[in-house]
């Protein structure tokens, strides 16, 4: 059902146990003080169970690719992926991995002070120490060879790629890798994916960041195509050791 998710070797953290957590299409590699992984899965069962529910009495939630209205009651987890989506000017779902990553994570905080979560690049962090993220970017010389440092903080946040040429997320761009850094999972979720479909060449590198900037919450972006690599933000690129 899931690809062979390669990159996942280049996010372990030394002294966290890592584990899975997989519900139909949601597969969570999870890194933890402890195996939590039951806990997990219910985070997981919850926010899936507020999602598909919601769906079902508002349909265009899930099919919609520009922001959508607020039609009251709405849980917490559909208020996160609609705000999101607006703020990007993206469809609530363009959010839907990194919120997954952001409620499971602040769930397991609970039990342990260090988490990692990743769902298919997108990734909700809390470390106590500066972490490295290798980059899978397809088509690209930068690819599993390059990674993206971020310093410790006291706040968790997320750290979402959208890719053109790779993995199931719809795409109407052809970057490698479009990458954000937000304190926001969900909001970095879907501003990768407003960004990564503005880049179909490396002349629209700049053009991107750019409107990345004005997206507030956003604090750091790395785009990707082919041999062209634009950076802005809070974070630093570094070479991964072979």
């Amino acid at each position: 059902m899931f690809e062979n998710r390669t990159y996942r070797r280049l996010h372990r953290k030394k002294g966290l146990v890592s584990f899975n957590v997989t519900v139909k299409e949601t597969n969570l590699n999870i890194q933890a003080e402890t195996d939590l992984t039951d806990l997990a899965l219910k985070s997981v069962l919850d926010c899936r169970n507020a999602i598909e529910t919601y769906i079902g009495f508002h349909p265009e939630f899930a099919t919609s690719l520009v922001p959508v209205d607020r039609l009251f009651p709405v849980p917490p987890i559909i208020t996160d992926m609609l705000e999101a989506g607006q703020l990007a000017r993206v469809g609530p779902m363009a959010a839907v991995a990194g919120v997954v990553a952001e409620y499971t994570g602040k769930a397991l905080l609970h039990q342990s002070r260090e988490v990692i979560v990743e769902n298919g690049g997108d990734i909700f962090v809390k470390s106590d120490s500066d972490t490295i993220f290798g980059i899978y970017a397809e088509n690209s010389p930068f690819s599993l060879t390059t990674g993206i440092r971020i310093t410790k903080g006291e706040k968790p946040y997320g750290l979402c790629t959208s890719s053109g040429t790779f993995g199931h997320s719809k795409s109407f761009g052809r970057a490698d890798a479009a990458t954000v850094l937000s304190d926001s999972c969900p909001l970095a979720d879907a501003a990768a994916t407003k960004l990564g479909n503005m880049v179909t060449t490396g002349g629209d590198i700049k053009h991107a960041i750019d409107a990345g900037k004005t997206i507030p919450g956003v604090r750091g972006i790395v785009i990707i195509i082919g041999e062209n690599i634009g950076l802005w933000g809070d974070l630093e690129l570094v070479s991964l050791s072979p």
